[in-house]
């Protein structure tokens, strides 16, 4: 059974990579690809409900409502032709029926990054909706993130240290981006969490977790099987939502970044596209301001 097995793997291989190179020479000759920037986002509202929470200062304000602006024309030179946020809409087209009755005036009161940069740069755009590609846990669904059980696992086994240093990082580099508020601006601080470094970086807190678990109980890496589904079914929402051609402008939180990107750097007929450099230019159009 076990050499039965080998050769289905192997003959799958090579069929894969041949369906593979067919699947993308057909795309390149029939349809433009989708092209995505992803921009992994702090909590602009303090929602709390992370296992780490940075605290985020007031986006309403005057100094951050003009960085706001800047980074929205920024990125309107990526001419996104759609923008997907972190909230759940319904299929098939995951409408957020909160854009439908969106105003600029909201920005003044509003604090969610869904709305201060999601909303603001498709209406900027002249789009008539926003998509809604979260996923979530409901009646009969998994726990997408079920650290409790990582947590009764770690302290049934003594190894509170172990976790303890897995956090130490994350919490300094959130005293660090805290102290970073006061001199920084938005488009900069949101660097801290898009460049390459950044992004494995905070992926290496997921995959810290695996280490806890022994024999068949295994809740870290189950919580990083969980994980990456969550984002694969985000992935999934994006790719039913977008059609060829279409430039997606992907506002979610950061910890997303990683499999997102992944996902779109790794499936024929789509292509990441840097945020980095939009950031950088918002960046010093402020400072020019100043």
């Amino acid at each position: 059974m076990r050499r039965f097995l080998s050769g289905l793997v192997a003959l799958a291989g090579f069929g894969g990579i041949a369906l593979g190179q067919g699947v993308a020479v057909s795309a390149a000759e029939s349809a433009k690809p989708v092209e995505i920037m992803v921009l992994g986002a702090y909590h602009f509202d303090n929602p709390g409900l992370d296992v780490r929470n940075i605290s985020a200062d007031d986006v309403t304000s005057p100094r951050r409502q003009a960085e706001l602006a800047a980074l929205a024309d920024s990125l309107a030179r990526f001419a996104p032709t759609k923008v997907m946020v972190e909230a759940e809409g319904k299929g098939p087209d995951f409408d957020v029926p909160a854009y439908r009755t969106f105003t600029p005036q909201q920005l003044a009161s509003e604090h969610s990054e869904t709305v201060q940069i999601g909303f603001r740069v498709a209406h900027r755009m002249g789009l008539t909706a926003v998509q809604g590609i979260d996923e979530q846990g409901g009646p009969g669904e998994p726990g997408y993130f079920p650290f409790d059980k990582v947590q009764d696992w770690i302290k049934a086994h003594g190894q509170e240290p172990q976790l303890a240093a897995l956090f130490a990082e994350v919490e300094a580099e959130q005293k660090a981006f805290e102290a970073a508020q006061h001199k920084s601006s938005i488009p900069a601080l949101l660097k801290r969490f898009n460049t390459p470094e950044s992004v494995a970086r905070g992926h290496q807190l997921y995959t810290g977790l695996i280490q806890f678990g022994d024999g068949e109980n295994q809740p870290g890496a189950e919580l990083n099987g969980y994980w990456h589904m969550r984002n694969a079914k985000i992935f999934g929402k994006l790719m039913q939502a977008a059609k060829p051609g279409d430039r997606v402008l992907v506002v979610f939180g950061a910890g997303h970044g990683y499999w997102l990107r992944q996902f779109a750097q790794t499936t024929v007929g789509y292509r990441l596209v840097d945020v980095v450099p939009y950031l950088d230019s918002a960046d010093r159009k402020v400072g020019k301001r100043k």
